[in-house]
């Protein structure tokens, strides 16, 4: 009899886990059936409106976006200003506000210039986000980026390792861009807290202009002969640094100069030996999460979380920093960042081809 009853007990156990097992793998199913139904409709438009539209840095952010609009049966565009004016930035994004956008992904050249710009835009139900840059004060829904501030550590480190923890280095800017302030002030800081015989001699200004940087680094060397190191927090102007060490130091690399963000130029230095390193964000990355985000920050319906949100009328997303990662480029690695290989990878015969819309039939 007792036996009879552990017998039965085993096989309630057994049936017990066998319908779990079940449940867990129907639940599983439907969970990936849900998944699947993350569209939206055909007629969706969303936007990437970025300044000095033909900087190679945007090329791979598109993409990204490009891609997640299409899992997400969606149409994405992408426009811009030729020049650095936050005036003309702003004229574009109210020209794409005009066409009733479901959402913009904006790289705002400065924080206070696009507070009033995005506020237009939620009172028109038209989402926003931004990557690269950020408006803090702005109602933009969410903010991609890599870390600015471990981007200007990451390069103060690799510098103060090469010059053996002294030395005298200098910092390029560009004035009013908020992620480029950040890199120039963490990498700075960075010295100072942890590297007190690296002296920062110079805080000079660019605006993105090699030929303004190189003019600043000879200036700066003549007045700082045992000048070792250069930091820009754009790829642009650490070409002029570059040009300068190379010319100061007869052909040869004289002076370490390292960027964040890539070009073509700075990879071919990098290849000849003739460039230290720069610091590259994921920029599809930035591309694909930021279309994400403006998704979600339209569809509350898909949201159910656990605040009062709902209740308040709120919006349901609210990211205010999400982190897209960072790599070292180096002489070896220069190879995976070139934009030509990378179209060239994605099957486009041009690398403009990665700025065409994607439209959702």
């Amino acid at each position: 009899m007792l036996k009879r009853k552990m017998l039965a007990a085993a096989i309630a156990v057994s049936m017990i886990a066998s319908m779990g097992t079940a449940m867990v793998q129907a639940a599983d199913v439907e969970v990936k059936e849900a998944a699947t139904e993350l569209k939206g409709a055909s007629g969706e438009t969303y936007y990437m409106c970025v300044p000095i539209s033909g900087v190679e840095y945007w090329f791979p952010c598109f993409q990204g976006m490009k891609d997640a609009a299409q899992v997400l049966g969606v149409s994405a565009y992408y426009m811009g200003t030729p020049e650095y004016d936050a005036s003309k930035q702003v004229d574009v994004f109210d020209q794409i506000l005009a066409m009733d956008p479901s959402g913009i992904l904006v790289h705002p050249i400065t924080a206070e210039s696009f507070v009033d710009p995005i506020a237009r835009a939620v009172a028109a139900d038209v989402q926003v986000v931004t990557f690269a840059a950020d408006s803090p004060e702005s109602a933009r829904a969410a903010y991609v980026t890599s870390d600015n501030q471990k981007e200007g550590n990451t390069a103060a480190e690799a510098i103060a390792q090469a010059l053996g923890g002294s030395g005298e280095v200098m910092v390029m800017r560009n004035p009013g861009k908020t992620n480029h302030e950040t890199r120039c002030n963490s990498f700075i800081a960075y010295m100072e807290a942890n590297y007190p015989d690296i002296k920062v001699v110079a805080d000079e200004i660019s605006n993105q202009n090699a030929d303004a940087t190189y003019t600043a680094v000879m200036t700066v060397a003549q007045a700082h002969p045992d000048l070792k190191a250069v930091f820009t927090p754009e790829a642009s102007s650490a070409v002029g640094a570059a040009q300068a060490g190379l010319e100061l130091g007869g052909g040869e690399q004289s002076i370490l100069v390292s960027c964040c963000d890539t070009s073509e130029e700075v990879l071919d230095l990098l290849k000849e030996g003739k460039f230290f390193a720069a610091i590259a964000p994921d920029q599809y990355l930035q591309g694909y999460l930021g279309m994400m985000n403006l998704y979600f920050a339209k569809h509350n319906e898909v949201l159910r979380p656990m605040n009062g949100r709902a209740a308040a009328g709120e919006n349901l997303w609210q990211i205010p920093y999400m982190d897209n990662g960072l790599s070292i480029v180096t002489a070896e690695s220069a190879d995976c960042f070139y934009l030509d290989n990378y179209a060239k990878s994605l099957g486009y015969e041009k690398t403009s081809q990665l700025l065409d819309p994607y439209v959702a039939e």
